[in-house]
């Protein structure tokens, strides 16, 4: 199983991406200005409304991989190591996440649109305070020197064309300024809120992992996702596991492990071995077959996480 369609251009050596609906029912309040160095797109109500009736199945199963939005994307300052602050952990206690490959609750598909185009991605349900928010890629949200996305949804627990859980719209899309205005792939993270469903958060429905940042490099990752280019087809979980080990190049800040997966396995969950979430999937190289880089959530992801938490 090899990631070849799973691959992009980086500087030098080439690199890949790996029912109902929550609808709003008035425009929501406007998120607090973000801090400097992240950026934020507060999603209308009209449009996330639209995104209700867009997401048909023939639509979901059509979508393209988004690692294909990683061509000509580089790491903006490869020799600089990503800023890391205290070890933090937000969210209670969990259950460690091993490898395995059937529907999980909070983990899920994510599908959007970017310059005419349908997408679809990987995502999973994280602990915040307003207990809607999605962990996935930055490439999954924001083209990186580009734009938004819209139509954005998550389908948590999806399975061969089901929604046992609902589609949920974004209401905020949040990412670092490093990717939205400099498409540097070592800060290819990013948060969605979406809005409640039946009158219930989506942490109240599907669950949702703690999430940790400025953790020690090197560690072990059990790592999920949808891949959907050849050999596989996206309709199903599923996962690897491994020692994370530094980009041997050096272009980017982010970590490799042992995996197979392809295109849109893009923002699948890491998990250390205490459950929580701790990076994404984000790229591989041609080159080097059957690994995958994730981004090190160090300050900038903590404090995009905190951004996205508190809309």
């Amino acid at each position: 199983m090899k990631l070849t369609s799973f691959r992009a251009a980086l500087t030098g050596a080439a690199l890949v991406a790996c029912g109902l609906l929550a609808v709003p029912t008035a425009a929501s309040a406007a998120p607090p200005t973000p801090p400097p160095g992240i950026d934020q797109r507060a999603v209308p109500a009209a449009e996330a409304a639209a995104a209700s009736s867009y997401w048909t199945a023939e639509r979901m199963r059509a979508a393209i991989p988004a690692d294909v939005l990683l061509a000509g994307k580089t790491a903006s300052t490869p020799a600089s190591k990503v800023a890391a602050g205290a070890p933090t952990t937000y969210g209670g206690s969990a259950t460690a996440m091993a490898a395995a490959e059937a529907p999980v609750s909070n983990i899920g598909k994510v599908f959007f649109t970017l310059s005419g185009k349908n997408y679809v991605c990987s995502g999973n349900s994280v602990s915040a305070a307003n207990a809607s928010l999605v962990a996935t890629a930055a490439h999954c949200v924001h083209g990186g020197k580009g734009k938004y996305a819209t139509n954005w949804v998550f389908v948590p627990a999806y399975e061969n064309g089901s929604a046992p859980y609902g589609r949920w719209t974004a209401t905020t899309l949040t990412a670092p300024t490093q990717w939205t205005r400099g498409g540097d792939i070592t800060y290819d993270v990013a948060f969605a809120k979406v809005a409640p469903l039946n009158g219930r958060t989506l942490s109240a429905t599907v669950g949702a992992t703690p999430i940790a940042f400025n953790q020690a490099r090197g560690l072990a990752y059990d790592a999920f996702g949808y891949p959907a280019a050849a050999p596989f087809d996206g309709q199903t979980l599923q996962s690897c596991a491994g020692t994370a080990s530094p980009d041997p190049y050096g272009q980017t800040q982010s970590q490799g492990i042992p995996c197979d997966m392809t295109g849109g396995s893009s923002g699948g969950p890491w998990f250390l071995s205490s459950g929580a979430q701790n990076s994404v999937n984000s790229f591989g190289y041609n080159n080097i077959p059957d690994v995958m880089f994730g981004p090190y959530y160090g300050s900038v992801a903590q404090s995009t996480y905190a951004t996205a938490a508190a809309g």
